[in-house]
C-alpha cells in the first residue's frame, strides 16, 4: 500500500514577496476543526543566518490553503534557548488549549545545504566557550513546548529535552494514557550497545505534567530493511480500536527518506503490536528532490475527516506538500504485520 499524492502539490511554496519566507516553507503541523485545516508550516528566507519562524495557512478543502498572516504567527526568542530558529511543528489539543513541541536551536544554522556550512553560519564559533552547555557550543537541537488558542498568541512553556542531548522529532500523544502524558523522540546520541539501537531511534518516555519526563523506553528501531536505518517520530499517534496508528520516517543507506507505519498498543504504547515491512511513501517528483535536501518526504501532520487520512509533509525541506488515503485501509495493511499472541493455557 502507498499513500496518494496530491495532484495539487506542493500545496505551499516558498513565496518571494515575503522575505522571512522566500526559501522555504515546509514541514507542517496540522490540525482540523469546524470544517477549517490548518497549517503550522516551517519558513526560512535567504538571510545568512537563516532564522526560521512559522507562518499560518487555513484551508476548506484541505488541499487549497491561504495565508493567514504576511507575518510569521510565532519564531525564535530574543535571547532564549530557542532564539537561533524553531522547527517542525507537531500539534495536539487537551482541553481549550492547544500544544505543540517544536524542534530549536539557541543559534541560527547558517545555510546547512551548502557544501561547507561551517563557512556560512552566521556566527562566529570560536566566540563561544568551549565550556558552555552542549545546546550552546555545539549548537544542539533540542525541543521545546509551547501552548496556544488561535494560532496567533503563543505562550512557551520551555524545554523538554536535555539540554546535552540533540533531541528531535518529539511528538505528543492526542490524550494520556494510563492518566500519563505519552511522547515520541529521537535522541541522536542515546546510540550503541548501552542503548540497544546501532542508530538513532524512536524512543517512548512519560510525564505528568508535560515538562518533566521520564521513565525513556526504546521503542523501535532501523536497521532491519535498506530502506530505514535512521528513523523518527512523523505525526501525532491516531487513536483507533486496533492501537495507536503511527507514522514514522526513515533515512535509508541510499539516504533518502521515507515513510513507514506500525501499531502500538491502545493501554501500553509502548508495545509494538504490528509494523509494517515496507514503506509507504517515498520521494519521487521535483518537490521532494529538488530543495535544501533533496530526496525527503518529511510527514509532521496529519488529520482524519470520516475515513481519510490527510498526511502533510515537507518536501525536499522546501514545499509543503500532502498525500491522501483510507484510514481503515491502512489500518488493515499495518495489521497484517500484527506480531503473533502467544497462546496461553489455563
Amino acid at each position: 500500500m502507498k499513500l496518494m499524492k496530491s495532484t495539487a502539490n506542493p500545496i505551499l511554496s516558498p513565496l518571494k514577496e515575503n522575505s522571512w519566507e522566500a526559501a522555504s516553507t515546509c514541514n507542517p503541523g496540522a490540525w482540523y476543526e469546524n470544517g477549517t485545516f490548518y497549517l503550522l508550516y516551517r519558513a526560512a528566507g535567504f538571510d545568512d543566518e537563516h532564522k526560521i519562524n512559522f507562518g499560518l495557512a487555513a484551508s476548506k478543502d484541505g488541499v487549497v490553503f491561504k495565508r493567514l498572516s504576511a507575518d510569521p504567527v510565532f519564531g525564535p526568542s530574543a535571547d532564549g534557548p530557542d532564539a537561533g530558529c524553531i522547527e517542525d511543528a507537531r500539534i495536539v489539543k487537551f482541553n481549550q488549549d492547544y500544544y505543540l513541541t517544536y524542534a530549536f536551536r539557541a543559534l541560527p544554522p547558517g545555510k546547512y545545504w551548502e557544501k561547507n556550512p561551517s563557512e556560512v553560519v552566521a556566527y562566529d564559533l570560536t566566540d563561544i566557550d568551549p565550556q558552555a552547555p552542549l545546546c550552546i557550543s555545539k549548537n544542539l537541537t533540542c525541543s521545546g513546548l509551547a501552548m496556544t488558542r488561535d494560532f496567533h498568541n503563543f505562550r512557551r512553556l520551555g524545554r523538554i529535552t536535555p539540554a546535552n542531548v540533540d533531541d528531535r522529532d518529539v511528538i505528543l500523544f492526542p490524550e494520556k494514557v494510563d492518566d500519563k502524558y505519552v511522547m515520541l523522540h529521537r535522541p541522536m546520541q542515546w546510540v550503541g550497545e548501552k542503548y540497544g539501537t546501532a542508530h538513532p531511534a524512536i524512543w517512548i518516555s512519560y510525564s505528568d505534567d508535560l515538562l518533566t519526563w521520564s521513565d525513556s523506553q526504546l521503542l523501535a528501531t532501523g536497521g532491519s530493511t535498506p530502506w530505514e536505518e535512521k528513523i523518527g517520530g512523523a505525526a501525532p499517534p491516531i487513536k483507533t480500536p486496533q492501537g495507536w496508528l503511527t507514522l514514522y520516517h526513515s533515512v535509508g543507506k541510499d539516504k533518502l527518506y521515507r515513510v513507514g507505519v506500525m501499531l502500538l498498543d491502545l493501554h501500553n504504547p509502548s508495545q509494538v503490536v504490528a509494523r509494517a515491512k515496507d514503506f509507504i511513501m517515498e520521494p519521487e517528483h521535483y518537490y521532494e528532490f529538488e530543495g535544501f535536501y533533496n530526496g525527503v518526504v518529511f510527514p509532521t501532520g496529519s488529520v482524519v475527516v470520516g475515513d481519510k487520512l490527510y498526511v502533510y509533509y515537507g518536501g525536499a525541506d522546501k514545499y509543503c506538500c500532502l498525500a491522501i488515503c483510507s484510514l481503515s485501509e491502512l489500518l488493515a495493511f499495518v495489521l497484517r504485520y500484527q506480531e503473533p499472541v502467544s497462546a496461553v493455557f489455563l
